[in-house]
């Protein structure tokens, strides 16, 4: 009997809230395309004279950003990956500076400001909302730092840019909310998913049941009818209450085993004055059906081939060279079988 696996046991699921927002789906990995291909066009578009190469290595800074706040794994987001994202802004700003005239004409020209908001943004949600504010209060000390450097004042360099601060405070309150919200909405499934589970395992375990009740009334209540009339017990009598005994026995002591054919096959040797003994160790429980299906075979035909002395079959502990031993004894000799992890006889033993 197994225990239905849960979802949560898949180490692929990433339960947090980017996952809740959709941020490891195809539909973000679209978005985050759009988003590399929109700052291309602008950087190349917008390009100051002289200008190019600083503009795209600020895009490639900035797309590389983009890139791992999607492909980047766990909650909150690694350290490494939080202080690259965290200077994603600054580099990016100071390199889009160098050819970037004053004054400007239009925010446009200072288009890296918005890329990095938006990956600042995204950071709050994968829980690494102070190194966000750090990396945007860097970028806006940057800005005041080069127009008091070109002669334009440090007010004029924060009234640029302060206005990213409004989508930035927006994710914040987001992610403050968010987060405890998919941290409960995960639990509560986890605990659903286990509940089910059980359920299911609990289930099981009454199937089992009620199927080991209804092969016993079958085999020993016509018995037990038989053996509660007042009559001598006759030899056929004693000889069908031994084989049930035993078959009850097998099912217990070698439940891997435990077939038709096999039960078939061992009542008959045993009515033909086999000692049979199956036991199993558990070396079958994860084999794959086809070796079963040649065990289950092999068994078999030693039983069936087995007319006197004892026949005793092993399923051997798991982790062994071998998976099965068959071991006939009789008054003139003794036959011992190994069969290996394929199913198939080993060669004997020198």
């Amino acid at each position: 009997m197994t225990t239905p696996s849960t979802a949560s046991d898949d180490p692929h699921e990433i339960q947090d809230a980017g996952s809740l927002l959709g941020l490891h789906t195809v539909a973000a990995q679209i978005l985050v395309f759009a988003y590399v291909v929109t700052f291309a066009v602008v950087s190349w578009t917008d390009s100051p004279p002289g200008g190019f190469w600083y503009e795209f290595a600020a895009w490639i800074v900035v797309s590389i950003g983009a890139v791992a706040l999607i492909l980047v794994p766990g909650d909150p987001l690694p350290l490494s990956a939080t202080l690259g994202l965290t200077v994603v802004g600054p580099v990016a700003i100071n390199l889009n500076f160098v050819r970037t005239p004053l004054p400007l004409e239009g925010h446009l020209p200072l288009w890296t400001l918005g890329a990095a908001t938006a990956i600042y943004a995204y950071m709050c949600v994968r829980g690494r909302t102070a190194w966000a504010w750090i990396g945007m209060l860097t970028m806006l000390a940057s800005c005041m730092v080069w127009t008091a450097a070109g002669g334009e004042g440090a007010f004029y360099g924060l009234s640029i840019s302060v206005i990213n601060l409004a989508p930035l405070l927006m994710a914040t309150f987001f992610a403050w909310t968010i987060r405890p919200a998919a941290r409960s909405i995960f639990e509560l499934r986890r605990q659903r998913t286990l509940r089910v589970a059980a359920e299911a395992a609990g289930a099981a375990i009454l199937e089992e049941r009620d199927a080991r009740l209804a092969e016993l009334d079958e085999l020993a209540r016509p018995l037990l009818e038989q053996l509660a009339q007042p009559h001598p017990l006759t030899p056929d009598v004693r000889l069908r209450a031994k084989l049930i005994e035993a078959r009850l026995r097998d099912s217990l002591r070698a439940p891997a085993l435990d077939t038709p054919r096999i039960a078939e096959a061992a009542r008959q040797a045993r009515t033909r004055g086999v000692d049979v003994v199956l036991l199993d160790d558990h070396g079958m429980d994860a084999a794959s059906p086809a070796v079963c299906a040649e065990i289950f075979r092999a068994v078999a035909g030693a039983l069936d081939r087995a007319d006197a002395g004892t026949l005793t079959v092993r399923i051997l502990p798991p982790h062994r060279d071998t998976l099965v031993t068959v071991l006939h004894s009789t008054p003139d000799d003794t036959t011992r079988l190994e069969y290996g992890l394929t199913g198939k006889a080993l060669a004997p033993r020198v």
